[in-house]
């Protein structure tokens, strides 16, 4: 059994990037492996060295969320936690119904980030406490909300994209596709989510995932906030 837990972390800030690592190299039972700065980086990274936990910001270039759900899913054994200065609901959705199994805010003490990669690494669910108690608040004003979604992957890619303001061609550029494959799925994500325009498309979506990102993630996130208080 390896005596480390083995890390990898992608940012695209150098700087905050090697402070990271030299907070963790201070624990005895964490290794610093490779660090990257991209969506894409995050990929390879994690099947060349195949670490515990990959660390990935939300925000740098490539489609980071993919990134997230093909390590999650194709190298299972490589836990994926969120270190960002993202408090963006939507964000942390996404990350966490990707595969995630972590999100931390950046403004988190060194103790409290060891013991988010920890419980990460066991396969356990980490947030940040205060960013919990956000996300919670948003969840109870929707809660009387009943409704389901079916989304393919690629809808759920567009409607991401669109919920960041981005227009059709934009969307188009960055996905690959056409702008007219773009309408077709943004008509499709519409009739299943019975809205009218874009703006109401995203906003049900979002309370949707609000309501199904909290039903599995907050329960552990208050375990954890407690664990943290007896290890520290």
């Amino acid at each position: 059994m390896n005596p480390f837990i083995r890390i990898c972390i992608v940012d695209d800030h150098p700087l905050l990037r090697e402070g990271v690592a030299n907070i963790l190299r201070r624990r005895a039972d964490l290794k610093v492996m490779e660090q990257g700065s991209s969506a894409q980086d995050a990929r390879d990274i994690a099947q060349r060295v195949h670490p515990d936990v990959m660390l990935m910001d939300v925000n740098m270039p490539g489609d980071v969320f993919a990134a997230v759900r093909f390590i999650s899913t194709e190298l299972s054994d490589v836990k994926v936690l969120m270190l960002t200065v993202s408090e963006s609901e939507n964000d942390a959705f996404f990350a966490l119904e990707a595969g995630a199994l972590g999100y931390v805010l950046k403004g988190v003490s060194g103790p409290e980030l060891v013991l988010a990669i920890r419980l990460v690494a066991k396969g356990q669910t980490y947030i940040t406490p205060d960013f919990v108690n956000k996300l919670l608040s948003s969840f109870k004003k929707h809660e009387a909300e009943i409704q389901t979604f079916d989304l393919t992957l690629r809808e759920e890619q567009v409607i991401y994209e669109v919920s960041k303001g981005l227009t059709n061609r934009e969307v188009a550029s960055k996905l690959l596709i056409s702008e007219k494959t773009v309408k077709h799925y943004m008509t499709c994500v519409m009739q299943k989510l019975h809205a009218r325009n874009r703006v109401e498309a995203v906003t049900a979506l979002r309370h949707y995932r609000e309501r199904e990102a909290l039903g599995r993630f907050h329960i552990g996130a208050r375990k954890t906030s407690m664990d943290a208080r007896c290890r520290f």
